[in-house]
């Protein structure tokens, strides 16, 4: 008699059971396979700390700007005559323009700022005043809008120099800028 071989699926089948007749089947049976989230990216982080780097390489350094007599800020541009500066924190100039920036965030100030400076230039003005504010609304009273203003000006290669305003004019909250003349 012809032993009768088993289809190949049932001795496929018998053989895997016996090699796993010891295996303990999973409690679940499905199994969740999704990855973990993504970290969040700090967008808002990385903008500040942009924005923080680009207003320090733009600063002028600090050792340009002065106190002189006081906590008066004051600068003068190398190269030129001393007395330039005391005439123009005595008043000797006459201020022809002037520019409030009360109320304006730091991108409007320096937007605003550049635009009177060269609209100034143009006119022939050579005495401004710019109202930066004493900071008396700010956080911590910091008058942060002075400290901007002070080094763009500073930067800017038609200032020649700039002192504190009189009291009259604005004292802590304002600055005189002697521009270079339009010729």
């Amino acid at each position: 008699m012809k032993r009768r071989t088993p289809p190949l699926d049932e001795e496929a089948s018998v053989l895997f059971r016996e090699a796993v007749a010891d295996a303990v089947p999973l409690q679940w049976d499905r199994v969740h396979h999704e990855p973990p989230l993504p970290r969040p990216i700090p967008r808002q982080r990385e903008q500040d700390e942009r924005q923080a780097l680009q207003d320090s390489l733009l600063a002028p350094e600090l050792l340009d700007l002065h106190l002189e007599g006081g906590d008066e800020a004051a600068w003068l541009r190398p190269g030129l005559a001393r007395n330039i500066l005391r005439d123009l924190r005595r008043g000797r100039w006459v201020v022809q323009g002037e520019i409030d920036l009360h109320g304006l965030n730091r991108d409007e100030a320096r937007h605003q700022t550049a635009a009177f400076l060269a609209e100034c230039l143009l006119r022939g003005y050579r005495c401004v005043r710019i109202v930066h504010g004493k900071g008396l609304r700010s956080p911590g009273r910091e008058p942060v809008l002075k400290k901007l203003v002070l080094g763009w000006l500073a930067q800017r290669k038609e200032v020649l120099a700039f002192c504190q305003a009189q009291a009259v004019a604005g004292g802590a909250g304002a600055v005189i800028a002697l521009l270079q003349s339009g010729r």
